[in-house]
């Protein structure tokens, strides 16, 4: 059976990416022990990722690349921002282990909405973060194995999700 739409796909995989400092680093590894399942077609995976995978079947091998613009984007400069230090008081005290540079917090919006956004510096008046997903602007490369495809149940299809 065939990758298509509708179609519950298990696949083996290691990912790497260029990112800024480096030529290419390991990022991500499905194994069998732990594979990726999903069902095709429904927006859960990046369109580059699922685009490669189309017309696959067990037991094939795929290794690929795909730009930012088919994963996740690229880096978006208006969402680096700078918040004001004081949002981060708990208590009147600001948690400077908290605040160290790299650290990704989980921030709301002002529609309640959770974003992830990785400290990228301070000072004593403001923390300027960045809500860009980490591997916005970077090129993936991919290199797995088809472990299994089946038709989803209808319960899938309508929940959008396998079970």
């Amino acid at each position: 059976m065939q990758i298509a739409n509708n179609k519950v796909v298990t696949v083996t995989y290691r990912l790497q990416a260029n990112l800024p400092s480096e030529e290419k680093r390991h990022i991500e590894t499905a194994d069998a022990s732990a594979p990726l399942r999903f069902l095709y077609g429904v927006g859960m995976m990046i369109p580059g990722f699922e685009r490669e995978l189309s017309g696959k079947a067990s037991g094939d091998s795929f290794d690929f690349t795909i730009l930012a613009a088919d994963a996740y984007g690229d880096a978006d400069e208006t969402a680096v921002i700078s918040l004001p230090i004081d949002i981060f008081k708990v208590e009147d005290v600001i948690d400077f282990e908290i605040l160290k540079v790299g650290n990704v917090l989980p921030m709301s919006d002002n529609q309640g909405n959770v974003l992830n956004g990785r400290v990228v510096s301070y000072d004593d008046k403001a923390v300027k973060m960045d809500f860009n997903h980490p591997l916005a602007g970077h090129t993936l490369h991919f290199s797995g194995e088809v472990v299994e495809v089946r038709e989803a149940t209808e319960e899938e299809i309508s929940h959008g999700h396998v079970h």
